[in-house]
């Protein structure tokens, strides 16, 4: 059985580095943990393969859009702490952290 177990570490080690994502319901069989690659759960302790799922894709445009909302909301947030702050150090690490949101804006922008 040990054997067994070490051929499914090493297929759910390959399906991670592959893309797949570890998932957090564990298997229904034995409560193992579980991968999933293209709607494909493998159970690392047991095996089992208890159900296929479609993940919903959003497209690349919809997830720049989210995020960049995100990040345009936290630079905001920021913008008015930094008005707020009058300690110097606490202002430094306000606008380190508006000149990181600016850069992240800018590589979705591009």
């Amino acid at each position: 059985m040990e054997c067994m177990s070490d051929d499914l570490t090493k297929k759910a080690a390959d399906m991670l580095l592959q893309g797949a994502t570890l998932l957090k319901e564990p298997c229904p069989y034995c409560s193992g943990v579980r991968v999933m690659k293209e709607g494909k759960a493998l159970c690392v302790s047991c095996g089992r393969e208890p159900e296929k799922r479609d993940i919903p894709q959003q497209n690349n445009k919809e997830q720049k859009t989210q995020l960049m909302e995100m990040l345009e909301k936290k630079l905001q947030t920021l913008s008015e702490e930094l008005e707020q702050e009058s300690d110097h150090q606490k202002q430094q690490n306000i606008l380190k952290s508006i000149n990181s949101l600016i850069e992240a804006i800018d590589k979705i922008k591009r």
